[in-house]
């Protein structure tokens, strides 16, 4: 292990009430921000460091957000609601509304992106999302509250 890095640039963007889930799109141009309090979603475009847009994403209590693997689709999951809301990243747009238990946490994606895994913290299991038909396929009991989720390679 190296010396620790010391060149680090921050910059601070201000964005909706009570941001919390985030993520950058797989070409790196933007950032998505889910803001709690707000139910929205702040975007961040990477070279200006500037919120370029706002979406009333009707998301109170959004916990994180993930772009599917390809950048086509971002998925919201909120603490307090039943429903997964699926964005289409290119519109900006909802495209749909997937209810997956009395709300969710975590959520990760297959790295071959055919689907994704939200963790229903409150329903004790995690959500299997086909990607292709955006429906809830299957659950996988994780024992009690689960939230953080990540591959492991044998």
């Amino acid at each position: 292990m190296g010396p620790p890095q010391t060149n680090w640039k921050e910059t601070v963007i201000p964005v909706g009430r009570g941001a919390e889930g985030f993520d950058v799109s797989p070409d790196e141009k933007e950032i998505w921000v889910a803001n709690a309090q707000d139910g929205t979603i702040s975007i961040i475009d990477m070279a200006s460091k500037k919120v370029v847009q706002t979406l009333d994403a009707n998301a109170r209590g959004a916990n994180r957000l993930k772009f599917t693997p390809d950048g086509r689709l971002v998925l919201v999951s909120t603490l307090g609601g039943p429903d997964l809301a699926i964005f289409d990243a290119a519109s900006r747009k909802e495209a749909k509304r997937v209810r997956i238990g009395r709300g969710a946490a975590g959520i990760l994606m297959q790295p071959d992106g055919l689907r994704a895994y939200v963790a229903c913290t409150p329903d004790d299991y995690v959500a299997v999302i086909d990607l292709k038909s955006l429906e809830m396929t299957g659950k996988l009991l994780a024992g009690r509250q689960p939230d953080g989720l990540a591959w492991v390679r044998k």
